[in-house]
């Protein structure tokens, strides 16, 4: 079975009519994985397969922008009728139960287990649903964040998650057939000082270029750029083609 991509959301940093905070759907090996929870993608995610069905849940970082929806679903599964079979795991970072639960004004995460069960993201951390497999790779922002690596039967999809420009990048991405990355920003600010969390368009391509990635797809892009402007300053950067992620469209590779 090939692997395939549906895009819930790209929004920076906050969601907009018709477009989701960030949000992907991947699908490989009979696994169906919610990657990254930001608002509206819950709602997204329900026009392309049943959240009870899930395999996983996977969170890149604890910013809202990427992690908001995990309340939706926890309503939708502890009193919406949407209960899953089993727990759904979920892979994120240190402490989602607490901060997921404080939502909910409770000070202890045990009434979350009947609906998620919480599993610690770490550098190298890897997860094997049937044949897929999820690999996670610490980059550089600003709160403990993964990057993600999804293999499944010689196919390979990787996210860069929010990130400024590091070497971990290029590690992950190296000869990804598709290569989910953010560009952010239009330009890095000036100063030694100040430690650069986002990637600008010709950062993504820089990227795409030195792990001879075969397809650069660009996303979460943030309000100083238009897509179609990240694109192709990314495209320019790569020495090739470069697209855009747009909700509703779904790749397989």
């Amino acid at each position: 079975m090939p692997l395939t991509l549906t895009v819930l959301g790209t929004a920076s940093p906050h969601p907009g009519p018709g477009r989701p905070c960030s949000g992907y759907l991947v699908s490989g090996g009979g696994a169906e994985v919610w990657v990254d929870a930001g608002p509206g993608t819950f709602a997204a995610l329900q026009q392309h397969t049943d959240p009870a069905r899930l395999t996983a849940v996977w969170i890149s970082h604890l910013h809202a922008d990427h992690s908001a929806d995990l309340l939706a679903a926890a309503y939708a599964f502890a009193f919406g009728g949407m209960t899953p079979p089993a727990p759904v795991p979920v892979y994120a970072p240190q402490d989602c139960a607490r901060r997921l639960a404080g939502f909910f004004g409770r000070p202890d995460v045990d009434f979350l287990k009947g609906v998620f069960d919480f599993r610690d993201l770490y550098d190298g951390h890897e997860a094997r649903h049937w044949n897929l497999r999820l690999t996670a790779r610490a980059v550089a922002h600003d709160t403990e964040t993964y990057g993600l690596r999804a293999e499944c039967q010689g196919s390979v999809l990787a996210y860069s998650a929010d990130s400024g420009p590091c070497a971990a990048l290029t590690e992950l991405a190296s000869g990804a057939d598709l290569f989910l990355c953010e560009a952010d920003i239009d330009e890095h600010r000036d100063g030694e000082h100040l430690r650069q969390v986002h990637l600008t368009p010709e950062d993504a391509g820089r990227v795409a270029r030195e792990a001879r990635v075969r397809e650069l797809l660009v996303t979460h892009v943030g309000p100083a750029l238009t897509r179609e402007a990240a694109t192709a300053r990314a495209a320019h950067a790569a020495g090739r083609p470069a697209y855009a992620a747009v909700e509703g469209e779904t790749r397989t590779f």
